[in-house]
Order: C-alpha cells, then sequence, then structure tokens
C-alpha cells in the first residue's frame, strides 16, 4: 500500500512540474492558449521549463546572452516572441527551426552583429521582423530566403549596414512598411521595389545614399496621389540626411510633386546646401565623360605583363571599358583585369595582343575614346612537347651558348651541355646554365618548359645577374622539355634580340607515399591513454578503500567485540565485582540500588533498534537507563560517556 502510495505522489509531482510556470516568470491562459510572461527578471538565459505549448512568450529586458536550438524546441504553437532588450550577440543557426507558426519576432536593442544564412532558417510565415538597434554590420545573402515572401513588417533601422541582400526585399511582394534609416548604406540597385506593390512605408533616412535608382513605386509618393487602393497605397517616402548628388540622373524624382521634405543637395558645389524640392529642374545637369590620362604606345616581351592606364572624369563618375584588338570586350578572367579607376592587366601577354587596344569611357551624358599601340617582341617556342629542341633563330651573335671551338686535328669529343638540371626531385629541379664572357651583356634570361603530358608552355623571368633557377609544382614521375634563352640589346636594330642558351630534358623522381611507423603515430595519443588511465585507476583504488574502511565500520557489531574482535579499541578496562550482566548487556552491581542522576552530569540520549544492545567504555563507570517505546529503544546516559559503536534503524545512530 505505501509503494502504491508513493508512485501516486511521485506521478502527480511530475505532473506538476511539467505544468508548472518557470520561475520568476507568470502564466495566463488565455481563450484555450496560453501566455508565459518572463519581463525585466534579470534572466540570463531562456528557462529550460517553459510550457511548450506557449503561444506567447515575452523576454524582453533581461540579460540573456545567446539564442540555442534547446531554447524554442517543439513549441510548433508560439505565435509571439519578444526578445527585445538583452544582451544577445549570437543565434545558433536553426535555432527557430520548429517556430513554423510565428508571427511576430521582436529582437530589437540587442547586440546582434550579422545574420547568418541559417540565424532565420524555418520561419516560414513570419510577417513581422523587428531587429532595429542593434550593431548589424553584415546580413548575409540567404539569410531572408524563407521568410521574404510572408514579411509585411521589416524594421532593420539603427543598424551598420552598409548593404542588403536586396534579391531577397524583391521578392517581399506582401511587404507594407521596410525601415533602412540610421544605416550606411550608399547604394539600391535599380528594379529592387519593381514588385512591391503594397509598400506603404520606406524610410531611407540618414543613410549615404547619393542617388535613388528610378522606379514606378516612388510615383505613388506624390502628394497628388489619389488613387489609392489596397494593393498600391500611397507611399510615404522618407530620404533626409543623406548627402544627394542633384545630378541629372535625380531629375526624376525632382519632377514628383512633393514639397514636405526638406532634403538637401550635397553636390555638385554649385547646389550644395540648397533645398532639393527648390532647385529648378534646369539646374540638375550632367557633365560629359574626358579621358584625362591614358597609355599611348607600349612594347612589350612575349610573356611578360603589360598594364594599361586609362583615366577620365565627367559627372556621373564615367565607366572605363577596353576593346581588344580583335574587337571584343575585355573583362576579368585569368589573363586580363579590369580595375574600378578603368587600368587594364594582361598577366602574360602573347602574340595576339599585338595591336590597337582602345579605351572607352561612358556615362549617362555621353562617351569618350582613347586608342593604345601595343607591340610584342615574340620569343622562340619550343615544339609541342616532341622533344626535339628548336632550331636557334638567327643572331650575329654566334657565341652567345659559349660553344668551345675543336681543332681539326683533335678528336671529336662529347660537346658540354651548357644547360644542365640536377637535384630533381618529384616537385623540384635546379636548373643551372652557362654563358661564354664574350657574349653580349643580357638583359634577362628566359626560362620555358613544359611537361610530355602538356602542351601548356610556362615562362619563368629570369635577373641577368642569375646563373641558376630553382624549378617547382612539377608533376611527379613527368618527363619534362625546358631551353633558356637570352635577351640582349642588339645594337644594330636598337631592339631587343633573343638568343637560346641551351636546352635539356629531366624525368621528375616517382612520389611513393613513405608508411610511418604505428608507434610515431600513434604516440601521442597513447600517452594520453596511459596518464589518463593512471588518473582514472588511482581516482577508483582510493574510492574503493573508502568505501571499505566505511563498510567495515558499520559492518562491525557489538557482539564481535565481546568475542575479541575488537581492535580499533584501546585502553579499555571491564570489571564486573561480582555484579550481573542485565538483560541489554549492562553491567549491574549486586545489592546496589539504582544510581540516580546528579543534577551536574551530562545527559546523553541516544535510539537504537529495541534488540540492539548499547556497549559503552572508556575506563570509567558508566550509567545508562533504558526506555522502549515502538521498535526502538531510548538509552539516557549520565555522565561524560564515549560511546563506542552503535546501529539504529538507519544504519547511524540518532542523537541528541
Amino acid at each position: 500500500m505505501d509503494r502504491i502510495i508513493y508512485c501516486l505522489l511521485v506521478l502527480g509531482t511530475t505532473v506538476m512540474t511539467t505544468y508548472a510556470c518557470p520561475k520568476y516568470c507568470v502564466c495566463q491562459n488565455l481563450s484555450e492558449s496560453l501566455g508565459t510572461l518572463c519581463p525585466s527578471k534579470g534572466l540570463l538565459f531562456v528557462p529550460v521549463d517553459i510550457d511548450r505549448s506557449t503561444v506567447e512568450l515575452r523576454l524582453g529586458g533581461n540579460y540573456i546572452l545567446r539564442i540555442t536550438q534547446q531554447d524554442f524546441a517543439n513549441m510548433t504553437d508560439l505565435v509571439d516572441l519578444t526578445l527585445s532588450r538583452n544582451t544577445i550577440s549570437y543565434i545558433q543557426p536553426f535555432s527557430f527551426g520548429d517556430l513554423e507558426t510565428l508571427r511576430s519576432l521582436h529582437m530589437d536593442n540587442n547586440r546582434l552583429i550579422e545574420l547568418g544564412p541559417d540565424d532565420l532558417r524555418g520561419l516560414v510565415n513570419l510577417q513581422h521582423l523587428i531587429v532595429n538597434n542593434n550593431q548589424l554590420g553584415r546580413i548575409h545573402d540567404r539569410a531572408f530566403e524563407d521568410l521574404a515572401p510572408s514579411l509585411e513588417d521589416v524594421d532593420l533601422s539603427y543598424n551598420n549596414l552598409m548593404s542588403l541582400p536586396w534579391h531577397s526585399v524583391r521578392q517581399m511582394v506582401n511587404l507594407h512598411q521596410l525601415s533602412l534609416d540610421h544605416n550606411l548604406l550608399d547604394f539600391i540597385p535599380e528594379g529592387t521595389f519593381v514588385d512591391l506593390d503594397r509598400l506603404a512605408r520606406l524610410d531611407l533616412t540618414s543613410n549615404r545614399l547619393q542617388k535613388l535608382p528610378p522606379d514606378p513605386i516612388f510615383a505613388r509618393a506624390q502628394d497628388s496621389m489619389m488613387l489609392t487602393t489596397p494593393y498600391a497605397p500611397q507611399l510615404s517616402l522618407s530620404l533626409g540626411g543623406n548627402p544627394l548628388h542633384c545630378n541629372c540622373e535625380m531629375l526624376w524624382l525632382r519632377r514628383l510633386e512633393r514639397d514636405d521634405d526638406l532634403e538637401t543637395c550635397a553636390s555638385p558645389s554649385a547646389l550644395k546646401g540648397r533645398y532639393f524640392w527648390n532647385v529648378n529642374e534646369e539646374e540638375f545637369l550632367c557633365q560629359p565623360p574626358l579621358i584625362t590620362q591614358h597609355t599611348h604606345r607600349m612594347l612589350v616581351l612575349e610573356g611578360q605583363t603589360a598594364g594599361l592606364r586609362c583615366e577620365a572624369t565627367g559627372d556621373p563618375l564615367p565607366t572605363i571599358h577596353w576593346i581588344s584588338p580583335e574587337d571584343q570586350l575585355l573583362g576579368n578572367s585569368s589573363r586580363t583585369t579590369v580595375y574600378r579607376n578603368g587600368s587594364l592587366c594582361i598577366t602574360i601577354t602573347t602574340s595576339k595582343d599585338y595591336g590597337t587596344f582602345t579605351c572607352i569611357a561612358a556615362n549617362v551624358a555621353g562617351e569618350s575614346t582613347a586608342s593604345v599601340e601595343v607591340s610584342i617582341v615574340q620569343l622562340p617556342h619550343l615544339s609541342n612537347g616532341t622533344g626535339q629542341q628548336p632550331a636557334p633563330p638567327k643572331s650575329r651573335l654566334s657565341d652567345i651558348t659559349g660553344t668551345t671551338r675543336i681543332s681539326k686535328g683533335a678528336p671529336k669529343s662529347q660537346p658540354e651541355r651548357i644547360v644542365t638540371a640536377s637535384e630533381v626531385t618529384a616537385v623540384s629541379a635546379l636548373v643551372k646554365w652557362t654563358v661564354s664572357k664574350s657574349s653580349p651583356k643580357v638583359k634577362m634570361y628566359q626560362l620555358q618548359y613544359n611537361c610530355s603530358d602538356d602542351e601548356v608552355l610556362i615562362y619563368r623571368m629570369i635577373p641577368a645577374s642569375s646563373k641558376a633557377f630553382l624549378v617547382t609544382n612539377l608533376v611527379s614521375g613527368t618527363r619534362y622539355d625546358l631551353c633558356v634563352l637570352a635577351a640582349w640589346d642588339d645594337t644594330a636594330t636598337t631592339l631587343t634580340a633573343t638568343n637560346v642558351v641551351g636546352c635539356t630534358h629531366f624525368f621528375t623522381q616517382d612520389d611513393y607515399p613513405q608508411c610511418q611507423s604505428l608507434p610515431s603515430q600513434l604516440l601521442g595519443g597513447t600517452m594520453i591513454l596511459v596518464v589518463g588511465g593512471i588518473i582514472v585507476a588511482t581516482l577508483l583504488v582510493f574510492i574503493v578503500i573508502l568505501m571499505l574502511r566505511y563498510k567495515t565500520a558499520d559492518a562491525e557489531t557489538p557482539a564481535a567485540a565481546a568475542a575479541g574482535k575488537l581492535t580499533s579499541v584501546s585502553d579499555t578496562h571491564s570489571q564486573t565485582n561480582g555484579g550481573r550482566i542485565g538483560q541489554n548487556g549492562l553491567l549491574v552491581p549486586p545489592s546496589q540500588p539504582e544510581p540516580k542522576p546528579s543534577p551536574c552530569m551530562k545527559h546523553t540520549l541516544i535510539f537504537t533498534p529495541s534488540t540492539a544492545p548499547l556497549r559503552l567504555g572508556g575506563g570509567f563507570t558508566d550509567m545508562a537507563r533504558k526506555q522502549t517505546f515502538w521498535n526502538k529503544t531510548l538509552w539516557i546516559v549520565y555522565g561524560p560517556h564515549f560511546v563506542q559503536r552503535w546501529t539504529s534503524m538507519a544504519g547511524r545512530p540518532s542523537k541528541s
């Protein structure tokens, strides 16, 4: 019966705990829904005992530091979540994954620095996202993927945003309000608001915008807009506090009928400080581009890097484009790079780059062009992996290779190798060459090499002071063909002449992975296991010793002590003096009345089971009185007695 009652009590306690309101919180039942209110309670984290069926959860005004995946797990009925005025600086990805019914999320006045791609994942029905007054500097391009179509109100004001995932903003077709004020936005792509037909309020105050892209949505921001519908309401547009550049690109906005805002022009200098809506349309002017500096002519050795300059001015700032000699528009590729300042960089020049490059500077007011003549000094090339050495080009300097002359009577010997490859490994080789002292002054050397499996020729430019070069990043077990060329100034033609110093070939070594011995690989892990095992074994031995001592102390009974097995007590004196043993094991003197307690004696009460004896000792006379009631025995001990050992119902004495 006692067991059944105990189980029922445990079950009832569990049920009460399950539906109990978290500490410091107030739970309210609102028409079959549960609201949990925990505002300004000094919480450091989301309470773990929140009812998972909560519909409204308010945790504002606390000191919560971060949001984890366990905080809102299985809360599938949650509709409104308030986390405002906390110190949240991090959201663990997929923390809101179970909140598919959430409609409103308030996270304003926190310390968020960024929103990652999966921080808001799962909020497919969210309508109100309030994240103002944080420290947001970046929002990932995929942060709004799940919630963009359902959002109606987005507040990102008072942050440090320099850009937004504008493609996600364009998908917010149900958006009514968009607050982006007090950020660092300096650019809005054209077409961002094309599909936002329900947008009624757009706040861009206090950013770094110099212009706005023309969009039909801004026509609804006019004061004379009378025909409004729920699907196309009048737009409330706020632009104050932006450094507007009042040129022809902003003429479309000036033509709107508005006079209730105080936007001012920050540039050009002629219009600086004037109210935007008071500037006449004729004063919104643009200047066509003018190329101020550019490269006129360039001579480049084949394989070298070429940089072409082209700078232009205009209002707005013109964009620079480059056209190749083959009439192709050049862009960023593996071989060419076009920088924002208009410069063109050709990483490796080839014979196809010979000709006229055209620089085009263009803006809304017009365009301007300039030509750059590029000449390429071609170099002799290796054959396509056949291993045959190319014939040296004709040159008036026949002794560039430094070959030694052989007399007619001397026997033919093996010719000296001018280019050698030594210290060949699986990925590198040291190339050395020699040049005759009678050769002209060399400006630079060039290495050309390719492997037997690839026809791509690789160039390496080397200073004239070097006679050796370490070739790296090679493929193991492969044949390489290599030639060294020299470039010098030809005094006859005042051009740069080249000649082949010499050629060679070599094979890189095969790279086989070396097996390491097992002890060397596992030495660190083995030492950790050994040290950990010693520590664990020491703790276990210590615990076993304590348990054995405790068990031995509790298992020893008074009967065993009477049999002579008492080892822990010393200086024990026993004297009968003709007395007799009482029924409880006490020594009762013969014909001696029961002692009466002295008022100065100290009283000690000891409870033991009614069948357990009490043994007293200490080298002096002990007096005790026994009272038995229920299933325990009360011993009343008089005097400064030392109780050696006793037992009780719970295994330990109950003493008072």
